[in-house]
């Protein structure tokens, strides 16, 4: 069975569809379920909801930030989760950037590496359900509370979403998988051994790797081209609009010059042109095609060194996109 994970968007006014895609998932044998989180709706609340309709996939965020809750209130909604859905949950955490924690939780944006190294420490404490002293320097705690939740796994699956090569460096050493995003598909297998070479040196054993890009199987034409325009038209605003920190990720991923007629292209004409920019690199970072098509693009991916791969089905029907996520785990 191929290892395939689906994202899910969380939203009340579509709970029904957010429900029956993660029950058809869930039956079909995907291995994880994840949740976003930025400054829409709640992570933990669309988990609770997938914990009481699902029964085996895991149930991950990619990605809640470290900053808005402190490490004992995560430690809080996780370890529910778990117990909710018996064990399911996946830890799945990121910096997010200054846009979202300064310009919407009113926080300052600090050191990410030592506020990621120190919630992942507290987590794992917490969840030991032991009392502890934890010396800080971030969040001093003396004779800490014993957490009342009772999770159900015996320590938290810890995924990080990291990009510079030192963030990376802490996933490889301090977690259990990584969450990477914009990474050509050319340079994956390179990224990721370098991560696991990391990994090894610090004898933190295997270290789960999810696919960067999504990759979308879509059988009617006209959707396919729109699909096509939906995944250039996101890249260009990362590439244009969504600070540095991806515009830096590009560039180290060889795209400086590609980038920079993107942005060019943004500031003249606007989002349509920079679109248009994106697309002639667009499908090194997403894909999206016909079932044959996509599960080479899967198979790929598996060679340079990918464990879990993200999928979406574009169907007709709700039956036939059962059917065809079915033969993609299949």
């Amino acid at each position: 069975m191929r290892r395939i994970s689906v994202s899910l968007g969380w939203d009340p006014q579509q709970i029904d569809d957010f429900l029956a895609l993660a029950r058809t998932a869930d039956e079909a044998g995907v291995e994880t379920l994840w949740v976003n989180e930025g400054f829409g709706h709640d992570a933990f609340s669309g988990l609770a909801l997938l914990a009481r309709e699902t029964t085996r996939a895991r149930l991950g965020t990619a990605v809640v930030n470290v900053y808005s809750r402190t490490p004992g209130a995560l430690a809080q909604h996780y370890a529910t989760i778990d117990e909710l859905s018996g064990g399911r949950v996946i830890v799945g955490l990121g910096a997010s950037g200054p846009g979202v924690i300064e310009r919407f939780h009113g926080l300052p944006f600090g050191d990410a590496k030592a506020r990621i190294r120190e919630t992942i420490t507290l987590l794992r404490a917490y969840w030991s359900k032991q009392r502890f002293d934890h010396p800080g320097p971030l969040f001093p705690i003396d004779r800490a509370l014993v957490m009342g939740a009772r999770p159900v796994q015996p320590t938290p699956p810890i995924f990080l979403a990291t990009m510079h090569p030192s963030m990376v460096r802490l996933t490889a050493e301090e977690s259990d998988g990584w969450l990477p995003n914009w990474i050509p598909q050319e340079r994956l297998a390179e990224e990721i051994a370098r991560a696991r070479g990391w990994a090894d040196a610090a004898g933190q054993g295997s270290l789960t790797v999810r696919a960067p890009g999504l990759v979308t199987v879509v059988e009617d034409a006209d959707r396919a081209a729109a699909v096509r325009a939906e995944a250039a038209s996101t890249l260009a605003f990362f590439a244009a609009r969504n600070g540095p920190f991806y515009e830096r990720q590009f560039i180290r991923q060889g795209l400086g010059e590609e980038v920079a007629a993107i942005q060019r292209a943004w500031k003249a004409e606007g989002p349509p042109a920079a679109a248009k920019r994106a697309e002639s690199i667009a499908a090194a970072f997403s894909f999206s095609g016909s079932l044959d098509a996509c599960l080479e693009r899967i198979e790929a991916q598996t060679k340079a060194g990918v464990d879990l791969h993200d999928v979406r089905v574009e169907g007709s029907t709700p039956a036939r996109r059962a059917e065809i996520l079915r033969e993609v785990v299949s």
